[in-house]
This record gives structure tokens, C-alpha cells and sequence, in this order.
């Protein structure tokens, strides 16, 4: 009875899969096998874009282009991926999706699995829903990865479901975009389907996820996150699994549709410059080439509180109730590399404004700069 979920964007759609898997299926004795790209976007990796199979020592061979990524393999300095850590604390089988031959590897990719686990059942799932935009939306961020495996799943001789997670939860889709096209309900996490990814979600770093894990808990009010403090509701159609017929899905995403033949990751994502004006691997670049610059500042209650009773005081004015600890990060003006730190400092400190895995700033207001409990 092996399953097969095709993590669309890698990072939290992986986390993501596992907690479908378990809501959906719930054979523990069976887990599926989740496909996933390396693609940590600087939050775990210093280098821009999404790791291949040569970029790990211990990769275990499934099909000749598909590699099983197990707890003890390791990224290759001074790359990062947090897969391995998955594999050690989560059942299911990751296996590495490598999108350097473009579409038609990764198609091949998907083929290969297909015929050599001979899956019951088989989904593409992306938390929030960017995979169905259209490529002109201003709020778009992140196309490429989810356009690659839409256009490598939509050429596989194979019945595949397309589910959309949390939608609306990446912030790169309106609401309103997103009720026009989602489909029928066919899930709704709960707290129990967290359970399985609790102790993943006290370290992986996707802010997507982390809010659908939230919501799924009974967390609602206004998440800011990213950079860009972009905020993002949490109401009770975050925690829904919808279905969407995948090639509607296609027909609706331009740049999966062009990036169908190409061969290479650089065609793919010169298609994402033409078509979107932009790629988000140049996003990564530049903001790589800034970090490199950046000093890590003293980390310490005395000096975060100040910031922190600042920084909450002015989402409260904008209607925030709930951030991200990368963006908390960020806003106090931190190392990314601090994060765990931070939020270990911070839950230690004010454990009753800990929304796990969000930070609430709504129980703030006892909070006085440089007050320490």
C-alpha cells in the first residue's frame, strides 16, 4: 500500500506531506514515500537555489535518477539542507527531487518512483497555493519550484491529485484569487494531525507550515511575516486541505506550461525571468551576498527585550497579532542563524506568548523594555 506525496515547493511542503499522510491515511506502519526538492532559501543554506544528488554524501539510490535521502546523510559544506534531520525524526522515506535537468528530469524523476514503488495513491501538495498562480500576481515570490513540478507532474502517465494546504498561507495569492480556483474541501487539520510533526516544528524553519500547524491548533488573528512584514490572516479556512484538477491548474500556470521541455534548471529559470520579470534563485543570490556582510549581534535577554517590546507595540498598531520566529529574527535585527536561539531566549522568557510553533504578541503588553521575569 505505499504512497506517494510530491512535496511541491520542498522545505515545509514536506513537513507538510508527513502531516497529510498520517491525516489522511494514517497507516504508521506504511508511511509514503515524499518526493522533495533540497531547497532550504537561505533560512539553513548560505548557497542560493535548491541542492542536487551531488551536493550530499550518503545518498542511497532508489532508481537511477531518484536518491533517498536517510538521517545519516549529509549536505556537503558549505551547502545546508535540513532533510536528513527530517529523515532521522519523521518515519516516511524522502526521497530527492534534483531539478538541474529541468522538467523533463524532474519528470523523469517522478516516472522512475512511480514504476519502482508502484504507488496506490499518488499527490502533489504545496502549502498556501502559489502553484496556482498565473505568473503576474504582484504579491508573487517563489514560482519556480512549484512551476517545475506541476509541469513535470502534469506529463507523468499516472493519476496524480493536486491538494492545496493552508491556502493563502504563503501570502503569494489573494484570498480572493484563491476562492475562485480551489476546489472541494477534503481535510480540515486538527490538532491531532500535528502530532505526528511536533517535535519537526520546534526547528523547521517554513513560515507557511508553521501556520498551518497553528491554525490546525486553534490559532487565529493576523501573522506578519517574511521581510516584507507581510500579514497574513489565520482563520478557519487556514487549516483546510482543498482539491484542484491539476490541469486546470496547468492551464492556469504560465510559467509550468513553458518550462514543460526544458532541460536545465538556468532554462527553467530564465522562463520565471520572462514570464514573471523576475527569479527567485536572483532573489537569493543578492540576499546571500548581503548576509555574507552582515555581523551576528550580541544575543541576550537585556538587549532583545527593548527591541522586542518596540517591535510588538507597532505590529499592534497594524492589526498583528502573531508572528514568525524568522521573521522575529529579522525584525530585531538578527543573524538568521540566531533564530533558534532567539526563540529558545524568548520561550524560556514568556512562555505563556508561545502559539507553537507562532510567537503571539497579543499577551505583550506586561512586557517593559528592558524588564527581565
Amino acid at each position: 500500500m505505499t504512497r506517494l506525496i510530491v512535496a511541491a515547493g520542498g522545505g515545509g511542503d514536506a513537513v507538510a506531506a508527513a502531516m497529510l499522510d498520517a491525516a489522511l491515511y494514517g497507516d504508521h506502519n506504511d508511511p509514503a514515500v515524499i518526493l522533495t526538492y533540497a531547497w532550504d532559501r537561505l533560512l539553513i543554506d548560505p548557497l542560493p537555489g535548491p541542492r542536487g544528488s551531488n551536493d550530499f554524501t550518503g545518498l542511497e539510490p532508489i532508481t537511477p535518477t531518484v536518491w533517498k535521502v536517510p538521517a545519516e546523510a549529509r549536505p556537503i559544506a558549505p551547502a545546508g539542507s535540513t532533510l536528513p534531520r527530517l529523515a532521522a525524526e519523521l518515519p516516511h522515506t524522502f526521497a530527492l527531487i534534483d531539478p538541474r535537468q529541468g522538467a523533463e528530469g524532474v519528470t523523469r524523476q517522478i516516472e522512475e518512483l512511480v514504476t519502482h514503488i508502484q504507488p496506490t495513491t499518488i499527490d502533489l501538495l504545496d502549502v498556501g497555493g502559489d502553484v496556482l498562480a498565473r505568473g503576474d500576481e504582484p504579491t508573487l515570490k517563489s514560482p519556480l519550484a512549484d512551476s517545475l513540478t506541476l509541469a513535470a507532474c502534469g506529463q507523468v502517465n499516472a493519476p496524480i491529485r493536486l491538494l492545496i494546504a493552508g491556502p493563502g498561507l504563503d501570502g503569494e495569492l489573494s484570498h480572493e484569487d484563491m476562492r475562485r480556483v480551489i476546489g472541494p474541501v477534503v481535510h480540515t487539520f486538527t490538532a491531532k494531525d500535528v502530532e505526528p510533526v511536533s517535535s519537526v516544528l520546534e526547528w523547521h524553519p517554513s513560515e507557511a507550515t508553521g501556520m498551518l500547524a497553528a491554525t490546525a491548533r486553534g490559532v487565529r488573528g493576523t501573522c506578519e511575516i517574511r521581510d516584507a512584514s507581510l500579514p497574513i490572516p489565520l482563520t478557519d479556512e487556514s487549516p483546510t486541505v482543498h482539491a484542484v484538477d491539476l490541469d486546470d491548474a496547468l492551464s492556469r500556470n504560465e510559467l509550468a506550461r513553458a518550462v514543460m521541455a526544458t532541460a536545465t534548471l538556468d532554462e527553467a529559470e530564465a522562463l520565471s525571468r520572462e514570464i514573471c520579470g523576475f527569479s527567485e534563485i536572483d532573489y537569493e543570490r543578492n540576499k546571500a551576498l548581503w548576509l555574507k556582510e552582515q555581523r551576528a549581534a550580541r544575543l541576550n535577554l537585556e538587549s532583545a527585550l527593548p527591541q522586542l517590546a518596540q517591535f510588538e507595540a507597532e505590529a499592534r498598531s497594524r492589526g498583528i497579532t502573531h508572528t514568525t520566529f524568522r521573521h522575529l529574527t529579522e525584525a530585531l535585527n538578527l543573524h538568521g542563524s540566531q533564530r533558534d536561539d532567539l526563540r529558545q531566549l524568548l520561550i524560556n522568557a514568556r512562555p505563556e506568548q508561545y502559539a507553537a510553533p507562532l510567537w503571539s504578541i497579543t499577551n505583550a503588553d506586561s512586557i517593559r523594555a528592558g524588564q527581565t521575569p
